[in-house]
């Protein structure tokens, strides 16, 4: 049977990146019938686990792959693959996919390997099987026996806000962390405050790092000297913005305003501020980062650095449809610029009389 032509069970199938090679041979070397290789293509269940293992042993070694439609993005399925799905921050990205590969008539997987490897391939026997043509990262890492499995399926990979340094041949999408971050906090300095806490992100993330420079570098060149005392860790969920809040409010000397490296963590320090019966900004002004469309109706409206999340997501699409016709994004390394959005969480420190 000839790559192209259509399985015993009315699956088409077609070789991948590294020639021709017929549904017979597989099951040839695999040492078993034609339906069995086809079943195992098709993700049926009905094959055992050890023959199953020795088929997509031999199609990996193949590059062999399921046709997929034809349309004029050069792909019919992305997978779109997060380390979680518990932020509305996920939700922007997935909405500026959707967008895009909607447009385009591509479907769009979405799943959650939640840092842990047997979830990471788990997915990548689901992507095998359902033959997806591409596979849009978002703040996670691939393990490298994993990227190369993507490479031998010739399955074009970008990663959206990378949680690592990618290998140099992955196309990247972030923002603007770094200046998002000296924004934020040359805001609240130009509004006279001086002591001004931190609750950073995951350390393991380049966005987070990146914020935590860009707040460093605002306080070095107002000359302020970095107190380590007032950076405390968060995870970007709003229990850590409590917890972090409730370190600041316990120092010797508390700040006077809060970065927080996340508007969910925000949204946590200012119900931490309301238990301690302090007011937002009057007595504490908080800057969040990434403008999630809750933080609008928050109470007060927080103040914070704009990511464009859909935009990345939509970008991300673009791309990975340009690597599934074989075409080359025009650049390998994309950040799209973030903008301080000022509403009524932050305001002049007590005493300065300063208007920003």
């Amino acid at each position: 049977m000839e790559v192209g032509e259509v399985a015993a069970d009315g699956a088409e199938v077609a070789s991948g990146p590294r020639g021709k090679v017929t549904i017979t041979e597989i099951a040839r070397q695999a040492g078993v019938s034609v339906p069995t290789v086809s079943r195992v293509v098709n993700g049926r269940s009905d094959v055992s686990p050890r023959t199953r293992a020795r088929v997509e042993d031999l199609l990996l070694r193949h590059g062999y792959r399921k046709r997929t439609a034809a349309s004029g993005s050069g792909a019919a399925l992305l997978d779109l693959v997060f380390n979680d799905l518990d932020s509305p921050w996920a939700v922007e990205i997935i909405r500026g996919v959707e967008d895009v590969a909607h447009a385009a008539g591509v479907g769009t997987v979405v799943s959650a390997i939640h840092g842990r490897s047997g979830d990471a391939r788990e997915w990548m026997r689901n992507l095998r099987a359902r033959a997806s043509d591409g596979v849009i990262l978002v703040t996670s890492a691939l393990e490298p026996v994993l990227h190369e499995e993507l490479r031998a399926l010739g399955v074009p990979l970008v990663v959206v806000d990378p949680a690592g340094s990618p290998a140099l041949d992955v196309p990247t999408i972030g923002a603007a962390n770094w200046s998002g971050g000296m924004a934020a906090t040359e805001h609240l300095l130009s509004l006279g405050h001086r002591r001004i806490g931190l609750i950073a992100g995951p350390p393991r993330l380049l966005c987070s790092r990146a914020r935590l420079d860009g707040y460093r570098a605002a306080l070095e060149g107002a000359g302020i000297a970095h107190d380590k005392s007032l950076v405390v860790p968060g995870d970007f969920h709003p229990e850590s913005g409590f917890s972090g809040c409730t370190t600041l409010l316990d120092l010797p000397e508390p700040p006077t305003a809060i970065f927080a490296a996340s508007d969910q963590m925000a949204l946590g320090a200012i119900e931490a501020l309301r238990r301690r019966g302090l007011r937002v900004p009057e007595d504490m002004s908080v800057v969040g980062f990434d403008d999630l469309p809750e933080v609008r109706w928050s109470a007060p409206p927080l103040t914070t650095v704009r990511q464009p999340l859909a935009d990345m997501g939509k970008l991300a699409v673009r791309t990975v449809l340009r690597l599934a016709r074989d075409e080359q994004p025009d650049s390998p390394r994309v950040e799209l610029g973030t903008e301080l959005v000022v509403r009524a969480s932050t305001a002049p420190a007590a005493g300065t009389g300063s208007t920003g």
